[in-house]
């Protein structure tokens, strides 16, 4: 059986059983919110991380490594595209994603300084705005096909209450294009009851 340690809260956590949730795989999910992690869990990630993905002998801990070996593993239905180009692209465009949101995410998750917070809440609103057009262009995030990039941009979408950001009436198609993929029947599958809990 294959098993993921996570925290139950954390975005890139919720990205991994997004996938796994479209991938419809069964796993058990060993959740932990400790700051000292179990001592099972010490000897497989050598960075004492809570995320990591245990599949037999194969031991992953990067979310980017673990939602691509989880694509090629399990290939239907595909959440990459077949050329080297588009692929390389999807690739680009999640690290975008990581640098230009996530990480001013983790400001907030990490409850920093009010001042740093405000900059990290101010940079992903107005990153957020100014790919609101691209939003508008095709049915997923770049792409005519639900792919990685969507399974790791939504969870992050879903905790923007939580993070208080709230965002201009010029996102429009982001609110859009968010509502349509909340509805997919993956997400709602794969949240967790911490995660239900951030839009009640």
């Amino acid at each position: 059986m294959m098993t993921l340690y996570s925290d139950g809260i954390c975005p890139e956590n919720h990205c991994v059983r997004l996938v796994l949730a479209e991938k419809d795989i069964y796993f058990d999910h060993q959740v932990t919110q400790s700051q000292i992690l179990p001592e099972n869990l010490q000897q497989l990630n050598p960075y004492n991380e809570i995320l990591t993905f245990v599949d037999r002998e194969v031991i992953l801990y990067e979310v980017q490594i673990v939602i691509e070996y989880l694509d090629e593993r399990f290939p239907h239905p595909p959440l990459m595209p077949v050329d080297p180009v588009s692929r390389a692209n999807n690739r680009l465009c999640r690290y975008r994603i990581q640098h230009d949101l996530y990480s001013h995410a983790d400001v907030l998750q990490r409850g920093r300084s009010k001042r740093k917070a405000a900059t990290a809440r101010r940079k992903i609103r107005e990153n957020l705005t100014s790919l609101a057009p691209i939003f508008a262009q095709k049915p997923y995030f770049m792409s005519n096909e639900y792919s990685l990039m969507d399974c790791y941009l939504v969870p992050l979408l879903w905790r923007l209450p939580l993070f208080g950001i709230e965002l201009p009436r010029q996102a429009k198609p982001v609110f859009s294009y968010a509502d349509r993929l909340f509805n997919r029947e993956a997400f709602q599958t794969c949240l967790t009851k911490i995660e239900r809990e951030m839009r009640t």
